[in-house]
């Protein structure tokens, strides 16, 4: 067994920024210190992921334009994918096209039928700077998918035509964390 600590548990929960905030529009900056300062944003960001029940959490949604994405996120298979990813780039998304339920801690308690391929593959770092390549399918590949649209400063709503988005964005209108 491997003695590790737990992601998050020295991490403090930082507030969720919500559909309205500028920072979720905003293409990430590309993240050249991978010291200390790096390493307690990925734990606060853990922290804050677990506190709010998700499963996977961009660093834009607690306010920091950063190219950095945590995950705690099951396959279709309900294998658990843990980690994180610095300077993400999508490099594969392919396979079949699904829709499927799509909720974003940032427009908290909505969720909309969203099309996402069914097979990902992201490239990056790790917070010391070794190369990782994250691979996912079905669920995880939706997540993987999900988390660098908002480090290009997109949000699952984008992906919505016609009434399906024009419905999300009412709830959003009337949601009481609406600005």
């Amino acid at each position: 067994m491997r003695h590790r600590s737990i992601p998050g548990v020295k991490g403090r929960v930082r507030p969720i920024t919500v559909l309205g905030d500028r920072v979720l529009r905003t293409p990430g900056a590309e993240v050249t210190d991978f010291g200390p300062e790096l390493a307690r944003l990925v734990e606060d960001m853990f922290a804050t992921m677990y506190a709010a029940q998700g499963v996977g959490l961009a660093a834009h949604q607690i306010g920091e334009a950063l190219r950095v994405f945590v995950y705690d996120c099951p396959d279709d298979e309900e294998v658990r994918h843990l980690g994180h990813v610095v300077n993400p780039r999508l490099v594969e998304a392919d396979g079949v096209v699904l829709r499927g339920p799509e909720g974003c801690l940032s427009l908290p308690g909505l969720e909309a039928g969203t099309e996402r391929y069914d097979r990902a593959v992201v490239e990056g770092f790790t917070v010391d700077g070794e190369p990782v390549r994250v691979e996912g399918t079905g669920w995880f590949a939706r997540c993987l998918q999900h988390e660098c649209d908002h480090l290009d400063g997109g949000l699952y709503v984008d992906r919505l035509g016609g009434r399906r988005r024009r419905r999300v964005m009412r709830q959003a209108a009337r949601a009481p964390w609406s600005r």
